[in-house]
């Protein structure tokens, strides 16, 4: 962690803390947050994903509802996977300022037929329905969609800080743009995903830990009992390890690195069991307000079930690499 990259993090987090709704535009427009990861030559500030990794735990810590992950990261990543310069010089440009919103529809639902028709309903597509640009991602390319002819719906979601859709394709035609790794773009989305686990797990076992030390049982703060300071304990190596494991997958994604597959998986996997167990024992810890609508404990659970399923569970991402690596059916 270098000083440059310390300080992106301490800006973000300020910025955040001090704006909280009116965030997009200032990310954009004062740290240049959604072209962290985007070239010079299309607008972008040149610097790499793990730039990008460090603004993703910070929202990932307030549950802040916001385009970066599906525009700034995953659309960006796909059109810059393609080599395609004149794409991306068209596209990228609006993206890294923040002045457009891009969604990228990445499930083999979707497919395309003679004519670069393009078919197939994709549900939990990252502000599918508000997008300027829509991509989609297909074995055979990246396509972008004209939005006026598809169909796109908002779809409440059990996490209300995550904005979703549904995008109905219907045969529309698509604009191929060139090639695509849709194996490469899901673990960029695995591993981005990972940065934001590990923001909120962070977050929220700091919000437990404050409220044990002020809670009161038995005339002692519940933070003195040794059984809690135990879980906590505990709590804390899981999320420390899960940062280990975010940041060493966006390493090898950025430094092209062999194992970078099962990199991921490490982190889709890890990252997500461990804001699962942290937010279910935040719950736990809090007692009766940890329950109630009130109290932001109950977000930060909604979040630990949200991201697990959004690209797929990583537990089959895992399984179906295993079969790669060992050339076997896993174990049941």
């Amino acid at each position: 962690m270098t000083e440059e990259r310390l300080a992106l993090r301490e800006a973000v987090r300020d910025l955040l803390r001090k704006d909280p709704d009116g965030h997009w535009p200032r990310l954009c427009g004062e740290i240049g947050a959604a072209g962290l990861a985007v070239p010079e030559r299309f607008g972008g500030a040149g610097a790499s994903l793990v730039e990008a990794h460090l603004v993703l735990e910070e929202l990932g810590r307030g549950l802040t509802p916001s385009p970066f992950l599906g525009s700034a990261v995953l659309a960006a990543q796909a059109l810059l996977a393609t080599d395609a310069d004149a794409a991306c010089a068209r596209l990228l440009p609006g993206i890294a300022d923040g002045s457009r919103i891009a969604a990228l529809v990445l499930d083999p639902g979707a497919t395309v037929t003679r004519g670069n028709r393009l078919h197939g309903t994709v549900h939990h597509v990252l502000d599918g329905d508000s997008a300027d640009v829509l991509l989609v991602a297909v074995s055979n390319g990246l396509y972008e969609v004209d939005t006026g002819v598809v169909s796109r719906t908002h779809t409440p979601a059990l996490d209300l800080t995550r904005r979703l859709a549904t995008v109905e394709l219907r045969g529309a035609p698509g604009r191929l743009l060139g090639p695509c790794q849709p194996d490469l773009l899901r673990d960029i989305a695995a591993v981005a995903l990972s940065a934001e686990q590990v923001g909120a797990a962070s977050r929220a076992l700091e919000l437990t830990v404050e409220y044990t030390k002020t809670r009161v049982q038995f005339g002692r703060p519940i933070g003195a009992f040794q059984a809690l300071q135990h879980r906590l304990a505990d709590l804390y190596v899981l999320v420390e390890s899960a940062r280990s494991a975010s940041y060493a997958a966006v390493d090898a994604i950025v430094a092209v690195a062999p194992d970078r597959a099962e990199l991921a998986a490490v982190a889709a996997v890890h990252c997500t069991e461990t804001l699962e167990r942290v937010a279910a024992e935040m719950i736990q810890m809090h007692g009766g307000i940890g329950i109630t609508w009130e109290h932001d404990a109950h977000r930060y659970f909604k979040r630990a079930h949200g991201t697990k399923h959004l690209f797929a569970d990583p537990h089959e991402n895992l399984a179906r690499l295993a079969v790669t690596i060992f050339d076997t059916a896993p174990l049941e």
